[in-house]
């Protein structure tokens, strides 16, 4: 019950804040619990399967890129096909992804997994498919419902920040029980001792394939999210660099634990902007990688297990 009363306070709070949040707050937020769902999908992978992922970044953009290049120019998709037609299209790739990927081990499968989405990041930069460069823009963000009168509609920004919010709260319910079922309880074995798992009698690639596919299943949605969110999308959505980023927000949040991601995105991101703001360092500003990564290393280093293993100490403190 302690476990799952934080998860409760903490989207207890984020439900409360568009009331009392300004415009560019409610849309930071919306951001960040975006990048959290990414984060969650990766989660899966790296804490609880024992994958290191260095690709997740191709399937967050397919999932983005499918979304615009799915939508009619004319008028807004449906949520009901589009949402679907995005997560499909991005298990598909990670089907095709996973299948080959985890025929290797170690670091051959974080360089595989790289490889692929610098393939298809190279495929949406330098080919007409995705607009090159320049990325190209959904006109329409998708409803439910009829256009006079929809039931949903991503265009007002309460109902875009409610649907946020509840997907987060979906994909971190789903996969709590997901990892507290046989599937979960056996890629804990795989990621403890995969040469054990297979002893016992598991066929440990099917489970690391459909955890793979899974995972990119909702780094897809996230995607989706992201481009229903700006209504814009560029190949960067699939550069590395976000690779890097969603690997470093479950590191700083800490392995192993779906609250430790959704703490790292937030962390992360609001530390990204922190040292981007030219009202607290000024000039300075503009080398916010370095006060990022210096915050990140010192992190790290004082916390091994995370940003959750503050509590450990604040439980461990001498009374």
């Amino acid at each position: 019950m302690k476990q799952l009363a934080v998860p409760l306070v903490a989207f207890a709070l984020l439900a409360a804040y568009p009331f009392v949040g300004g415009a560019y707050g409610t849309d930071l937020v919306i951001k960040i619990m975006i990048y959290a769902i990414a984060a969650l999908s990766l989660e899966l992978l790296v804490g609880a399967t024992g994958l290191v992922c260095f690709g997740h970044a191709a399937l967050f953009g397919i999932g983005a890129y499918a979304t615009v290049l799915l939508s009619p120019e004319s008028g807004p998709a449906a949520l009901w096909w589009i949402v679907p037609a995005a997560v499909g299209a991005t298990a598909l790739y990670a089907l095709g992804m996973g299948a080959l990927s985890l025929r290797t081990q170690g670091v051959y499968f974080i360089m595989v997994t790289l490889a692929f989405a610098q393939m298809a990041y190279f495929v949406i930069h330098d080919t007409p498919l995705g607009g090159g460069t320049d990325g190209i823009y959904l006109y329409f963000k998708p409803l439910l419902g009829p256009e006079d009168a929809p039931i949903v509609d991503l265009e007002k920004p309460g109902v875009f920040y409610a649907l946020t919010l509840g997907s987060l709260v979906a994909v971190y319910a789903f996969l709590a029980l997901v990892l507290r079922s046989r599937f979960g309880r056996a890629l804990a074995g795989i990621k403890a001792n995969e040469q054990r798992m297979r002893a016992t009698g598991f066929a440990t690639y099917p489970y690391k394939l459909a955890a793979f596919t899974l995972s990119g299943a909702i780094a897809g949605y996230a995607g989706f999210l992201f481009a229903a969110k700006d209504g814009f999308v560029n190949p960067e959505l699939l550069s590395w660099h976000l690779s890097g980023s969603l690997l470093i927000m479950i590191i700083l949040g800490g392995l192993g634990h779906l609250r430790g991601a959704v703490l790292g995105a937030f962390a992360y991101t609001l530390l990204q902007e922190f040292f981007k703001s030219e009202a607290i360092f000024g000039s300075f500003a503009k080398h916010w990688h370095l006060g990022l990564g210096l915050t990140i290393i010192v992190s790290v280093a004082l916390l091994p297990k995370g940003l959750i293993g503050l509590g450990e100490l604040w439980r461990r403190r001498p009374a």
